[in-house]
């Protein structure tokens, strides 16, 4: 469950996904009412990505980023988490969706605009995810230490 903590805050491991498994594989081994807990946790974790993809299709519409600059900017933080770690991650993201935006609006500065509202979106769901985990994770462990 930590290692998906830490997947959330640096997406490159699933990090939701491996909170949900760990919490799965503790009802597996517990049994009885460890289902229900499992349950109650899976159940806040999809509300929150629900949450996560409504306000995200939102905010980057509101934004008026086009799709095409979030997958460069997404390959672009990729490629560049493997050249200067973690760290890259954000600037090739900030990068990629500044460059294509510039391109497509023909306009640096409503690039580096739209680049800022990806980049704050981006931020948000990271934020929404995150809550979904913690308060997934806090369901276990009021389970285990009751």
């Amino acid at each position: 469950m930590a290692i998906g903590l830490l997947g959330i805050l640096i997406p490159v491991l699933p990090g939701s996904t491996l909170v949900a498994l760990g919490i799965l594989i503790w009802a597996i081994f517990s049994g009885g009412s460890a289902w229900w807990v499992f349950a109650g946790a899976l159940a806040v974790m999809v509300l929150a990505w629900g949450v996560k993809y409504l306000v995200g299709g939102r905010t980057m519409a509101k934004a008026g980023v086009g799709k095409w600059s979030l997958v460069v900017g997404g390959v672009a933080g990729i490629v560049l988490f493997f050249v200067i770690p973690v760290v890259g991650l954000v600037i090739g993201f900030i990068g990629g969706t500044f460059a294509a935006e510039a391109v497509r609006l023909r306009d640096a500065r409503e690039g580096w605009k739209a680049a800022l509202a990806a980049t704050k979106a981006a931020g948000l769901l990271i934020l929404i995810e995150l809550a979904g985990a913690l308060c997934a994770i806090g369901i276990w462990l009021a389970a285990v230490i009751s």
